[in-house]
This record gives structure tokens, sequence and C-alpha cells, in this order.
């Protein structure tokens, strides 16, 4: 019986969380180039759909015939989660600041620790609880000289909010499905879902998709190579073997990246909020992961896919 080690564990989702660290920054990018929010959320996972989509084809087309129609309602919804996240909280960017809507929308590891409660049957343990509210209690922190700074903040607030209610669907039907599908046959159609999704949405808008400028494509290209297809796939293939509440509560060292990823890109201040808020998200990754049992953390797939 095969296992994942610790170290290839915590090396994947340091990546993932360095990759999706970058999403704010190219998302601004985008936007002064002219690109509205949801556009922007189509565009990423458009271009993520174009590569995934024919490499999953090519190296995965049985396994995809074999899927039954359960798994295909569950990797839609689960797409139809990640399109929702996307839109709302790339949509919370127009109307709050970055620090506001990151904060809220990384209340998802709370509802993803209700929801495997519920669904999955997995309870958290005690010192998993304690490390994610100390890590909620951190990010709270970073945004306090932030908050209220946006235009129609109650919006903006509301739209991240809903962000991280839907990121927690996405990553408990991803921790239900990764067990015994291949990464690439889980997240080609979970994208190409979350793109018709969004799309959708777009299109209901009335949201321009064409005539912008060619950088705004190229940071959009970029958002979906970098934030999508190695932030979120490292994320999703690390719910092969370890809970999404674990994954949850470290996606919550996000605003630490970002805030560092701010300040040698963009020369934006680290303020004393960054560096203590900061502290209190690393010290509840810490406790999360000390309080992870083995068999949780390097638990064995049920195939042989990677």
């Amino acid at each position: 019986m095969s296992h994942v080690s610790r170290s290839r564990l915590a090396a994947t989702l340091c990546v993932g969380i360095l990759a999706t660290s970058l999403a704010a920054i190219f998302i601004r990018m985008a936007q002064a180039e002219g690109v509205p929010a949801l556009s922007i959320a189509a565009w990423r996972l458009t271009f993520a759909s174009a590569v995934l989509l024919p490499f999953a084809a090519a190296t995965r087309r049985d396994e995809l015939c074999r899927t039954g129609r359960r798994d295909w309602l569950l990797l839609a919804a689960s797409g139809l989660f990640l399109g929702l996240h996307f839109a709302t909280w790339i949509g919370s960017l127009d109307y709050t600041s970055v620090a506001s809507s990151v904060v809220l929308v990384s209340t998802g590891p709370i509802f993803v620790a209700l929801g495997s409660w519920l669904f999955l049957r997995e309870p958290p343990s005690k010192q998993v609880l304690i490390g994610l509210a100390t890590a909620t209690v951190g990010t709270v922190v970073i945004s306090s000289g932030d908050l209220g700074q946006g235009r129609s903040q109650l919006l903006g607030d509301l739209l991240a909010l809903a962000g991280g209610v839907a990121v927690a669907g996405y990553l408990i039907i991803g921790r239900r499905l990764r067990g015994g599908r291949s990464l690439i046959a889980y997240v080609a159609p979970v994208y190409a879902a979350a793109m018709v999704t969004v799309l959708l949405i777009a299109l209901a808008g009335r949201q321009r998709m064409l005539g912008f400028p060619a950088a705004a494509y190229g940071w959009m290209l970029v958002l979906a190579l970098v934030p999508q297809l190695v932030g979120h796939t490292s994320l999703n293939w690390a719910l092969r073997y370890t809970s999404a509440t674990f994954v949850g509560i470290v996606t919550l060292a996000e605003p630490i990246a970002s805030s560092v990823m701010a300040y040698v890109l963009l020369a934006e201040p680290i303020t004393r909020a960054t560096f203590a808020g900061g502290a209190l998200v690393l010290a509840g990754v810490y406790v999360a992961t000390r309080g992870s049992d083995s068999r949780a953390t390097c638990q064995s797939p049920l195939r042989g896919h990677p």
C-alpha cells in the first residue's frame, strides 16, 4: 500500500499556496487594463480548460469513459461551486479592498470543517479546531487596518463571504471524489464545469469578453497558468491524501504570501497588522498540522493514479 510522505505533501501545499497567492495581484493587473471582474474569472478558467481538456482526453480517456453518472454529477457540482467561488470573490474586488476580500473569503475553512463533519464524517480534532480558530483570527488581524476602505463595502464583503462558502463546497466534494480518481481526470472536468458556470454568469450580466488590450489577455493567461493550473491543482492533489479541513486551514497562509508578493512586486508596505496576523496564521497552521494524525496526512490512495 503506497503512501505519500509528509515532506512531499508539505512541499506541494507550499507550492499551491505560493501560486494561489499571486491571483489577487494578477487580477489587479487585468483590472488595470479595463477588464471586468467576471470576464477575468471567465478567461482564467477558459485558458485553464484549453490546456487541460485536450491533455485529459489524450491521457485519461479510458478513466473518463468509465465515470458513472453519479460521479459526473458530483464533478459538475464541484465545478459549479468553484465557478461561484471565482465569480463572487473576484467580483468582490470591484467593491472592497484586497485585504478585506481575502480575509472574508478565507472563512472558507470554517465551512469546510463544518461540511466535512456533516457530510464526510470527518470530525476535526480539538487541536485542528484550535489551529483553525487561531489562523482565522490572524487573517482578521491582517486585514484590520484595511477594512471599510473600499466603495460599496457591504456588497463587496458579502460577495467575498459567499466566495468562502462556495470554496468550501468545492473542497468537500473534491475530498469525496479525489480518493478514487486520478488528478487530471478530476481537475479537467471540474475546471470545465467552473468555466461554463462563470461564462453563463458573465453572459447573463452582459459582461464584455473581447476587445481588451493584449496585456490584459497576457495577465489572464498567467492567472490561468500559475494560480489555477499550478495553485489549485496542487491543492486538489493534496485532497487525496489529507482532509479537506486541513487543506482549508493551510490556505489561510495565503494572505501572508499575498502580502509578501505585493511588497516585492508592487512595493506595497507590510504593516504591523500583517506581521502580527501572519504570526497567528503560521501558529494556527502549525497547531493544525500537529493535530492531524498520520493516517489523515499520509493516506493511501484508492487507485494507482497520482
